[in-house]
């Protein structure tokens, strides 16, 4: 008899998949692992590349384009799903970020325009809640929202304005799990440690930050591998942490513990 992974026969929506380098594609492999049913969304340019990349995974999810800071893209997305026999949705994973690397990163801070800061707020900050809504119609009880956040607690070299919205994230993370925990809607997130993907690369001077969980990660820490973030994420999404809401966990190797 095979065994019932933690996720088994749940509905998992992954977004945000680009490459096999992505924390979201490392999060489909493992609910897949664990028994769920994935289906992946991606944006513009980044549908082609998914598509292409998720065909290693086993089942090949279905992709669909959405862009989470198009109101409409959002309001269809239901329907969309509901076509491919997503007819609720037990698990969210939220991994959606942009901030102009030029000027919202690298040390741009105290020049960045506010047409550069809304935009990262709006793509990082404010598309958690409004992706949450949208599928809320598909949500109930048991269900469990993930988001994906940097510690935003304290500054990083050249991370700038995307701190700042991550910092955004984390609140909006609270008061998503004030106001869906009466329908039994969870929603947490997972602070990840550097994880070298094509998102962290666009990040002028990130590669510096694998130097600092090198010296300072009590556990250490692999840059290159995304499965503890993602298993993370996974046990999130299950029945393990079924009174759990609001909170953030450190999936970082310990250096959130760590002083200098």
């Amino acid at each position: 008899m095979d065994s019932m992974g933690i996720l088994d026969g749940k509905k998992i929506v992954v977004t945000g998949i680009t490459m096999n380098t992505s924390i979201a594609y490392k999060v489909a492999q493992v609910a897949q692992e664990q028994g769920g049913e994935v289906i992946v969304t991606a944006f513009g340019r980044a549908v082609s590349l998914c598509r292409r990349v998720v065909t290693k995974l086993d089942p090949v999810p279905q992709v669909l384009e959405l862009d989470a800071s198009s109101a409409e893209s959002l309001a269809a997305l239901p329907d969309a799903l509901r076509e491919n026999g997503f007819d609720h949705v037990d698990g969210l994973l939220h991994s959606i970020a942009f901030a102009n690397p030029e000027r919202a990163l690298g040390g741009a801070f105290l020049s960045t325009g506010w047409d550069d800061v809304a935009t990262s707020l709006h793509t990082s900050t404010y598309s958690y809640v409004s992706l949450a809504m949208a599928l809320r119609e598909l949500m109930g009880r048991g269900s469990s929202i993930v988001g994906l956040t940097f510690d935003a607690t304290v500054s990083w070299p050249a991370y700038d304005w995307m701190g700042v919205a991550k910092a955004g994230l984390e609140s909006a993370n609270r008061y998503l799990a004030r106001y869906l925990g009466p329908d039994g809607i969870r929603s947490n997130l997972v602070s990840a440690g550097p994880i070298d993907s094509i998102a962290k690369k666009a990040i002028p001077g990130s590669a510096s930050l694998n130097d600092v969980w090198a010296q300072r990660a009590p556990l250490g820490w692999d840059a290159r591998d995304a499965t503890p973030v993602a298993t993370a994420v996974c046990a999130l999404f299950s029945e393990l942490f079924a009174a759990t809401t609001g909170e953030i966990v450190h999936a970082d190797g310990g250096l959130f513990s760590t002083g200098s």
